[in-house]
């Protein structure tokens, strides 16, 4: 019997090193998917380039080849009446010609290397793409095996460790209690607070101006007040929904995410946010789906402040143990060595990913957008 208990655990090690290995090549081929779009779409505005340069270059060769038949025309005219020139009308006659010839051969060199280089581009996007889909198909491959493979052993092991992972999970939910509180503080005061402020300094003021320049001025300082009040409820409306997304406990993550992206891409227009997610949701502890969330979150505003762009995509992608999270914008970029120990937005979300046991990777070079991603391990005591 202890022979057999040990070669049904052997058993089961082996098949969760597989999966593990399945799921890890399967987050392989994600990243490999998601480095040929980017290349595919970088190499469609260079061959837009080159097509523009091309027509370019031909009109300037049939500009060229207009100068050059005339000039030789001249140049024929000329030393058929050599007579009637002087030395440097003949030289310059001979001159200009060459020159042109000269130009026509250049133009013709140039035009012949920059059809090279379209029908090299356009050999490449087709195998790029070949290789996108190719990727796709293979995740969705990996994914029916895994599933396959997983269907009938979901609750293998699932009491192993049971006491531990919920007391730190009760210190984690802790700690992200008290990061909350204190952004909370700094919200507020950063916030309505200094908007209450303003507005008792303006009431004064109102007061003033209306003894000192009449009910006109004082009148367009209350409308200026009046924008004040209504930024501070602003603030304090979203103040109010950060706390809480209730919409999570109803919906779920991936609705509420949705519903939130598309009132922030109204509230920024012409802001574009494209959302997708893959795979099968799984309902989870609130306090995890809240962490998500508001990584998420914190990632598109660090978009919208620092990033300058028009256009953020958001990818969630679901696995059997982890959850792939990728935010991506072709926005100004900055370089990760300067800034990334400086930020207190990157810091922070590292701080709530090292809650969820998971990982940050940030991509971003100046001038080619950031890109951020996270995989958080799918824990079903959760």
């Amino acid at each position: 019997m202890n022979e057999k208990a040990i070669d049904i655990q052997q058993m089961e090690k082996i098949f969760e090193n597989m999966v593990d290995v399945m799921d890890q090549s399967k987050n392989d081929i994600f990243l490999i998917s998601e480095q040929s779009r980017q290349s595919f779409e970088e190499m469609q505005k260079e061959l837009a380039e080159v097509k523009e340069s091309i027509s370019h270059v031909i009109t300037e060769g049939d500009y060229l080849e207009d100068m050059s038949r005339h000039s030789r025309k001249r140049l024929a005219n000329v030393s058929k009446n050599f007579i009637s020139y002087s030395e440097d009308e003949v030289k310059q006659a001979y001159s200009v010609a060459n020159d042109l010839l000269v130009r026509v051969s250049v133009n013709k060199m140039e035009e012949k290397q920059l059809r090279t280089r379209r029908d090299e581009l356009e050999r490449r996007l087709v195998m790029l793409l070949s290789t996108i889909e190719r990727a796709d198909q293979l995740v969705n491959q990996v994914t029916t095996v895994i599933t396959y493979l997983t269907s009938d052993l979901k609750n293998v092991s699932t009491a192993l460790e049971t006491a531990r992972h919920k007391q730190d999970f009760a210190i984690q939910i802790i700690q992200a209690q008290e990061e909350e509180r204190k952004r909370l503080s700094r919200d507020i005061h950063d916030g309505p607070a200094q908007m209450l402020a303003n507005v008792l300094m303006r009431s004064g003021l109102i007061e003033k101006t209306f003894v000192q320049k009449g009910p006109d001025n004082a009148l367009y300082e209350l409308a200026q007040l009046k924008e004040s009040v209504r930024g501070a409820l602003s603030e304090v409306r979203r103040i109010i929904y950060d706390l809480r997304p209730m919409a999570l406990d109803d919906l779920g993550l991936v609705p509420t995410l949705k519903k939130y992206l598309s009132t922030i891409s109204e509230y920024e227009a012409p802001l574009t946010i494209h959302f997708q997610s893959s795979g099968a949701e799984r309902r989870f502890d609130s306090n995890f789906e809240v962490g998500i969330f508001r990584l998420v979150q914190e990632s598109v505003n660090n978009c919208i402040k620092h990033a300058k762009t028009d256009e953020i995509w958001v990818k969630i992608e679901w696995l059997r143990e982890t959850v792939n999270i990728l935010i991506k914008d072709k926005g100004c970029g900055f370089d990760t060595n300067e800034v990334k120990d400086k930020s207190f937005g990157l810091i922070g979300m590292q701080e709530r990913v090292d809650l969820l046991k998971g990982e940050m990777k940030v991509i971003s070079s100046i001038g080619e957008g950031t890109s951020l991603l996270f995989r958080i391990p799918l824990d079903e005591e959760r």
